[in-house]
């Protein structure tokens, strides 16, 4: 079909996200898996961990319900309407106000205390200041062709660049954020690194399953998604083993 901006895209037309493009569907269709087999796990033995008054338990909690938020966000804004709305609107607001709770449950006056001084603060700096610089690089070079008078943005069927903006206003000054208050050995870096290391962590695994799957299925997808997402959803993964190997409860 051919979207009010003038896009020409295919329509999935079939299954739950019927009226998505095929491009969108394969990527949701690559979070479900994600979220079934790596987020509602890690969500049940961090709530676990949690009741035991196990501080590594509450940072992956908190990191885990990191993800599912930003993950119900997208799909209460970017998903066309189906069936389950309700359900990514209840998942929304469980998750928000969920997150919001763990968040302040940590004393930040002792938290610095329970992370080893062997803990690799340059390297998890590095990783999210990369993070930061690749994202807003990736995005901008999506978002500058618009610029030009008359050109036609690629937003498929969507009214607006949401995961965009929610990427350039929220997760890019985050990781700078964390990253630099990491460094400065600041209570709110050890947490909201810790916290976004996580959340990475699934968030880079759903990417890279994400592309694959689109490629897959003849949608195009360029070598250096293919190559830098699950490049950066492994070293997520050594940064998060760290991160734990480093806390004392």
């Amino acid at each position: 079909m051919t979207t009010l901006h003038g896009e020409q895209v295919t329509i999935n037309a079939h299954g739950l996200y019927y009226w998505d493009t095929v491009s969108s569907a394969t990527q949701m269709q690559a979070n479900d898996m994600v979220t079934l087999i790596l987020g509602l796990p890690l969500l049940a033995v961090s709530f676990w961990l949690t009741l035991r008054n196990s501080l590594r338990g509450r940072l992956l909690l908190a990191g885990t319900l990191g993800f599912i938020l930003y993950t119900y966000v997208t799909m209460c804004f970017g998903a066309a309407y189906n069936a389950l709305f309700m359900i990514y609107v209840a998942l929304f607001s469980l998750s928000l106000f969920a997150f919001v709770l763990v968040m302040m449950s940590f004393d930040l006056t002792t938290l610095p205390a329970h992370f080893s001084d062997k803990l690799p603060r340059g390297w998890i700096a590095g990783l999210l200041f990369f993070t930061a610089v690749f994202i807003s690089l990736a995005w901008l070079w999506r978002i500058a062709p618009t610029f030009t008078p008359g050109s036609i943005p690629a937003l498929e069927n969507t009214t607006s660049m949401f995961i965009q903006a929610m990427d350039l206003g929220l997760i890019v000054p985050l990781c700078v954020l964390s990253g630099v208050l990491l460094l400065y050995r600041k209570p709110w870096g050890y947490l909201l690194a810790s916290v976004v290391l996580i959340k990475f962590l699934t968030m880079g695994t759903a990417v890279s399953l994400m592309a694959l799957n689109m490629a897959r299925l003849g949608v195009s997808v360029s070598a250096v998604e293919l190559v830098v997402f699950p490049a950066m959803a492994i070293a997520n993964l050594v940064m998060v083993s760290l991160l734990l190997r480093n806390i004392k409860n």
